[in-house]
């Protein structure tokens, strides 16, 4: 876990990012962040970045639930406490407000992961879920390219080169995922009632934007908020257009901690 304090800081943001990457992708998200003010917690989850244990596998997606409702309790619980999550990251989030309800002021998702594009096809799913009770650790080559997250030259070059990006994801890893995302519906009255904002990239090519916009309509909150961006893909945050998103993304926070 990373914590970037400010002094007498208005909130705590606790960032929670997507599959295959890593927290030190979000280093420049973070420093904007504290630059306004903010303290900001975040880490990489369980198989992923710079954390022990087999890369790219799980036991269980409750290891990421309680990850990040420690990252939560890490949080000064004097000031209010703001949980944004991209992507897989996403669905992290939504699971840990049905199953934990931290005390949080507000939620930020950014292209959650509601539904995945360029899951495996039937054949191979039922495969896949043989292969889940008999060898769930085996890994299989991840889908995740650069250039379908973000149309940022700069940030597909950085991630070329970086070693912490996964190119492999277990069986086990990719069926709790589904899982996850299965129970982020069926369980979707156990969303606590608090701020909700959605960002959905318009033009994504990693997660299915008609589940994000049904999982939006489905959860009854007094307050909620869609935002869909044109033309932009998958990773809000690292898009050309991002301090757009950034900005948008502080209008909502601000208005919650005034």
């Amino acid at each position: 876990m990373k914590t970037w304090n400010v002094e007498d800081c208005k909130a705590t943001i606790v960032i929670v990012h997507g599959a295959f990457e890593h927290s030190g992708r979000y280093e420049t998200l973070a420093r904007e962040f504290q630059k306004d003010g903010f303290t900001v917690i975040y880490g990489d989850l369980p198989g992923q970045g710079e954390t022990d244990g087999k890369a790219g596998h799980i036991k269980s997606f409750q290891q990421y639930i309680e990850a990040v409702g420690s990252w939560i309790e890490g949080a000064d619980a004097s000031k209010p406490v703001f949980l944004l999550g991209h992507s897989m990251g996403g669905a992290v989030a939504i699971r840990t407000m049905q199953t934990l309800k931290p005390n949080v002021r507000g939620v930020i998702l950014s292209s959650p992961a509601a539904g995945i594009l360029n899951g495996a096809g039937q054949p191979l799913e039922a495969i896949s879920k043989l292969l889940d009770k008999v060898t769930p650790s085996m890994r299989v080559k991840s889908p995740m390219k650069p250039e379908a997250v973000t149309r940022n030259k700069k940030v597909i070059e950085q991630d070329l080169q970086d070693p912490l990006i996964l190119d492999k994801v277990s069986v086990r890893w990719y069926h709790e995922f589904r899982r996850a995302i299965k129970q982020a519906f069926k369980q979707i009255e156990e969303f606590p009632d608090v701020p909700l904002l959605i960002m959905q990239a318009e033009e994504d090519k990693m997660v299915d934007v008609e589940k994000t916009k049904e999982w939006f309509n489905q959860v009854n909150l007094k307050e909620k908020q869609y935002k869909q961006w044109p033309n932009l893909y998958h990773e809000l945050y690292n898009e050309p257009e991002w301090k757009e998103v950034y900005r948008y993304t502080i209008d909502f926070i601000e208005r919650l901690v005034k």
